[in-house]
């Protein structure tokens, strides 16, 4: 996804609780880009083999659900909706079920490949003239050739406390094991806490929302060369 064959790519990478949505989101509203959260297909199949009665860490289940699988994703960072089969599930694939079963998907190369084919898709049609597009390996697999890449990293205790302060009600000690668990099983697909060659890292270990939303603009103008995309 090259700059010179589409939108104007500005793709962030990251680990979980590294604030890649929250910070990617903030970014097209500023800049009027677009937004494609890659997660919500995956959560998306994961919700759609459950939803059939199958098991996420059976392969042969995930295959079956992504035979055909084309979901709709919309890509205004206000209005994230997300359909299947005609099925709303925007509020759905976010239920702790389908967090827990989201790595069996995620696991499996070929589903991989496919959903990477369809973010290309998703983008090459939407009509934006830039696209912030967060998750994992989107900075080496997805869109490696983005003008802008890079890697949004914070310490695992800073990222556990932001994401306990995010799920309210849960544990701290809880959730700082699951993000431990939830790192294991992501770093076996992908390694997403060192950065590829000419991928930028900001660690906002020590910065604040606004300090990290000014840290990963600078780097999108610097690369850029302009203050904004037209």
């Amino acid at each position: 996804m090259a700059d010179t064959r589409g939108p104007f790519i500005i793709a962030i990478d990251g680990p979980a609780g590294s604030g890649k949505s929250s910070v990617s989101k903030e970014i097209a509203r500023r800049r009027g880009y677009g937004y494609l959260d890659t997660g919500a297909a995956y959560r998306a199949l994961a919700w759609l083999v459950l939803e059939r009665g199958g098991d996420t860490d059976d392969a042969a289940a995930v295959r079956a659900a992504a035979d055909g699988f084309a979901p709709v994703i919309g890509l205004d960072p206000d209005e994230r909706q997300v359909s299947v089969e005609g099925t709303d599930v925007t509020a759905a694939i976010r239920d702790p079920r389908v967090s827990a079963a989201v790595s069996g998907v995620a696991r499996i190369p070929e589903i991989r490949t496919y959903l990477n084919a369809m973010f290309h898709d998703i983008v090459a049609s939407s009509g934006r003239t830039a696209v912030t597009i967060e998750g994992r390996d989107i900075t080496t697999v997805v869109a490696p050739d983005a003008p802008v890449r890079i890697l949004l990293t914070a310490s695992p205790e800073v990222r556990a406390a932001r994401r306990s302060k995010e799920l309210v009600g849960e544990d701290a000690a809880s959730v700082a094991a699951a993000l431990h668990k939830r790192d294991a099983s992501d770093a076996a697909v992908v390694d997403f806490f060192e950065a590829a060659p000419g991928v930028e890292v900001v660690d906002s270990s020590d910065l604040d929302f606004e300090q990290t939303i000014a840290a990963v603009l600078s780097v999108v103008d610097r690369r850029s060369g302009e203050t904004d995309v037209d």
